[in-house]
């Protein structure tokens, strides 16, 4: 009898701990798919809540001036009651810095058109700087990016690697992929690579994401696109900065959609079929054809050799569109070592592999990009210079 007095009111007591706990912003802000006129902003609270974003200029004004304009997370003209907001801001000015806030008001209760509201939360702007993002711009005349891959949870590696890459000076970071071997709860995008990088970068530079194949694993892989790329039609998409067209892919799983690892649950054939079509329209879209550097970002690569299943989908159905498009250099990781691939008749474009322990970097400077790959202790293993056709 005691036992079940003494677990009753432990459960009271965490119950009401929760239920007294204020409102937190618990994870982010951060940003995502930052583009010439808008960018979406993502981040999580610890209670249900509606959430927006405040957007100044960054003109000197004290951010206190005037009431700043609000960008509701919203669907179909209703604020969401969510533990995670998601924000698109659009006609934004390109290359041009802007400071931003986020906010998360408690929703206590709904009932019918009753709505019971507590405290708020937000990121400080009087303690502290406001968060600063600057959109990207067609006309820059230059620009630069560190990429990293299959990580698969090994946080402590994130920042060592990414300071190598001098990520503080770069307009961009490149998640090329396996950021962690599955994803089994939303808890885990956050502890496992996210928080680290949301600390380190991702509020005020952008990172752009391409799923790799262990993204696709886990209870959480259907709701990947809740936290990256959430405002877009697709996980692959183009991003232009400056000189260069990034093309993100999505290049599914590595084996075929019948493997026993997979419990009959995956599509990703039917998945590429449709991405390649998807392809063959950005490829002659204007951001891409005017670029001067062309950039494929893919996790898995077609090649070099003894090609699994998903790599020989790469190769079958996006590098046949590749090879028409001047495509300058394919970025990818998957293998685990790094490996610097020249054209050949099948792939008429170079394909640098980044290994698990290495950053890449990229720079453009007048007619060249420069590709360099860096260990943890910032010796450069490999370079290659692409030149402007």
């Amino acid at each position: 009898m005691k036992r079940i007095l003494f677990l009753g009111l432990f459960v009271c007591t965490v119950l009401f701990t929760f239920a007294q706990e204020r409102i937190a912003i618990q994870h982010g802000p951060y940003l995502q798919n930052l583009k010439d006129t808008e960018t979406t902003i993502v981040w999580l609270a610890n209670k249900p809540s509606v959430g927006w974003v405040e957007l100044a200029p960054d003109d000197g004004s004290n951010f206190y001036n005037t009431e700043r304009p609000a960008y509701f997370d919203a669907t179909n003209g209703v604020k969401n009651t969510s533990l995670i907001h998601v924000v698109k801001v659009s006609g934004l000015k390109p290359g041009t810095r802007y400071r931003y806030r986020v906010y998360a008001k408690e929703v206590l209760s709904h009932e019918g058109v009753e709505i019971t509201y507590g405290p708020v939360a937000a990121t400080s702007v009087y303690g502290t700087k406001p968060l600063v993002f600057t959109t990207n711009n067609h006309a820059k005349p230059e620009t630069s990016f560190v990429m990293i891959n299959d990580i698969h949870g090994r946080t402590n590696e994130i920042a060592p690697l990414l300071k190598v890459g001098g990520y503080d000076s770069k307009d961009m970071v490149i998640f090329n992929g396996d950021m962690l071997t599955q994803l089994r709860n939303a808890e885990e995008l956050f502890t496992g690579f996210m928080d680290v990088s949301i600390d380190l970068f991702a509020k005020e530079i952008p990172m752009y994401y391409a799923r790799g194949n262990h993204e696709t694993r886990g209870l959480v892989a259907t709701s990947f696109q809740h936290y990256f790329s959430p405002k877009e039609p697709h996980l692959y998409y183009l991003v232009r900065q400056g000189p260069v067209c990034f093309v993100m892919l999505d290049g599914g799983e590595d084996k075929p959609d019948s493997d026993i690892e997979y419990s009959g649950i995956t599509d990703y054939d039917h998945y590429r079929s449709e991405q390649a079509a998807w392809l063959a329209e950005a490829l002659k879209s204007k951001e891409y054809t005017e670029a001067k550097f062309k950039v494929v970002i893919c996790h898995m690569p077609p090649g070099p050799k003894d090609l699994w299943h998903g790599p020989q989908e790469v190769l079958d159905k996006f590098v046949p569109l590749l090879n028409e498009a001047d495509v300058d250099v394919m970025l990818s990781g998957h293998l685990h070592r790094t490996i610097d691939c020249d054209p050949t008749s099948q792939v008429r474009f170079p394909v640098v592999i980044n290994s698990h322990k290495t950053v890449l970097r990229g720079t453009t400077q007048g007619g060249q990009l420069k590709l360099e790959i860096l260990d943890a202790d910032g010796k450069v293993t490999n370079t290659r210079i692409i030149k402007a056709k």
